[in-house]
């Protein structure tokens, strides 16, 4: 369980001290999921600071995973699945990674990590389940184990408690304190933030504690270590109701992932993150502030929504 209780009354920091908080050899929760809210802008900031041997956990992801296999830092995976199902297939960096044993694999699905969570969240060291049986997961985690229910005879499996070091995530809103609200599913950021030793956020925007209360809180600011303004760091995953997923700008990532190791890390890597080395300077990269108010015309209605994808 988060032990930690962070009170203080202001915890903002800058982008590039918030991500020194992750430390080499962390196990990482990324928050978000797939093509929605992931906290992109930390991401690139850990690339720049060279952060090694990172280990990644999650459900389904996408750019980001990818993003930091394709600049070396990741030695370990647990996901569910990685990939850009929504639109391209497979995720280039990692498969390369995994398929070159640089990167261990250790997936799962994504019941077993909810179930991990709440044992940590709980301060449980394990919970049962009965999603697995039946397939070679076992053989991929010798630490899971089974038992006989007591009271109904049944075969449960038991998964033991997971409490990354660190959890990263991107909010629509937080206050100065480091309450959070997201808006929109929430994905498994809710059970990191609790199961989590550190949480370390990224906001859209500040706003009062008055005001975020009555929008409602959804990870209060005692689990929250640390917290920085970025608006735009989700890029180029999506933020409603700020911007939507930039679909143009992930096909030219995919395109550059897909043709290679060397090309990725000179093509986008180093214009998009070495190159740019604010956040402020990546949104320059990007197209600016032309570009972040065509990814927010979605709001414009359907046909403006469907404009973006065409």
């Amino acid at each position: 369980m988060n032990a930690t209780i962070h009170t203080q009354n202001d915890k903002r920091t800058d982008l590039s001290g918030l991500a020194a908080l992750v430390r080499p050899g962390d196990c990482v929760a990324i928050g978000g999921g797939l093509s929605s809210r992931e906290p992109m802008a930390v991401l690139r900031e850990l690339i720049r600071q060279g952060t090694p041997g990172l280990k990644l956990v999650g459900s389904a992801h996408g750019i980001d995973v990818d993003l930091l296999c394709g600049a070396g830092l990741v030695a370990e995976t647990s996901e569910s699945y990685v990939g850009f199902e929504q639109d391209f297939g497979m995720a280039p960096n990692y498969r390369r990674g995994c398929e070159s044993g640089e990167i261990a694999i250790r997936d799962s699905c994504c019941y077993t990590l909810v179930q991990q969570l709440r044992a940590a969240a709980m301060g449980l060291p394990f919970l049962p389940l009965r999603s697995m049986r039946g397939t070679g997961f076992m053989e991929m985690h010798p630490e899971y184990k089974t038992m006989v229910c007591p009271y109904t005879g049944e075969e449960l499996l038991l998964v033991p408690a997971l409490l990354p070091d660190i959890a990263i995530i991107h909010a629509q809103y937080g206050d100065a304190r480091g309450n959070l609200r997201i808006e929109g599913p929430p994905v498994a950021d809710i059970l990191f933030a609790r199961a989590s030793r550190k949480v370390i956020a990224t906001v859209e925007k500040i706003i009062p504690t008055e005001e975020l209360t009555g929008k409602g809180v959804s990870i209060p600011y005692f689990y929250v270590t640390a917290l920085s303004v970025v608006p735009g760091g989700a890029h180029p995953t999506a933020c409603y109701p700020f911007y939507a997923y930039d679909r143009c700008h992930t096909a030219e990532y995919y395109r550059l992932a897909a043709a290679g190791a060397e090309v990725f890390r000179d093509s986008y890597l180093k214009p998009y993150v070495f190159d740019s080395p604010s956040h402020a300077e990546y949104l320059e990269a990007i197209g600016g502030r032309a570009e972040l108010d065509r990814l927010a015309s979605w709001q414009n209605g359907p046909e403006a929504w469907r404009e973006l994808y065409v």
